[in-house]
């Protein structure tokens, strides 16, 4: 089994303020049987967050435009039929239990994002040292991680130092 480690339920990264609220529209939440367990997960959940026909960016933590369109995903032929969506409905799925043929290729992609050697955990934690501890450096960053549950804090970078200061 391949390591998986989110920091994040799905519900939380909404409330965090992720994919500028437009991840999901009426359409999506309303494609029958398949998808009510969306609207279990994200119950009483402020609609700004979630619904959205335009891509806001005062709804993301960093109040930041981030991420590829839909358009580049499909051409990087990330989407599975299964998941129309992308990476975030797989994980939706996944967080409540349904297990799938393409588990090992979304974790990958996610260990290959954010996971204990990924590229932009790596990248975010390499320029928080190089500002003196700026915690604030690189927003988009910041913001992309959030979009794949993982949130920059101080006990990961105190791991980054021992691993890559040691050296």
């Amino acid at each position: 089994m391949l390591e998986f480690s989110p920091m994040l339920s799905p519900r939380e990264m909404i409330e965090e303020g992720v994919f500028g609220g437009s991840y999901f529209n009426y359409e999506l939440l309303n494609q029958g049987d398949g998808y009510k367990y969306f609207k279990e997960l994200f119950k009483g959940l402020d609609s700004k967050l979630l619904i959205s026909e335009k891509y806001k960016p005062s709804n993301n933590a960093f109040k930041i435009r981030s991420g590829m369109d839909y358009n580049y995903w499909t051409e990087m032929k990330w989407i599975h039929k299964d998941d129309p969506h992308g990476w975030f409905e797989w994980y939706c799925k996944y967080y409540v239990g349904r297990r799938h043929a393409d588990d090992d290729r979304q974790i990958r992609r996610w260990q290959d994002f954010c996971g204990y050697r990924g590229r932009w955990r790596l990248r975010i934690y390499k320029r928080i040292w190089e500002t003196n501890g700026d915690w604030n450096v690189s927003p988009r960053i910041q913001q992309s991680l959030l979009h794949w549950s993982y949130k920059v804090n101080k006990e990961d970078y105190q791991l980054w130092q021992n691993m890559y200061l040691s050296q």
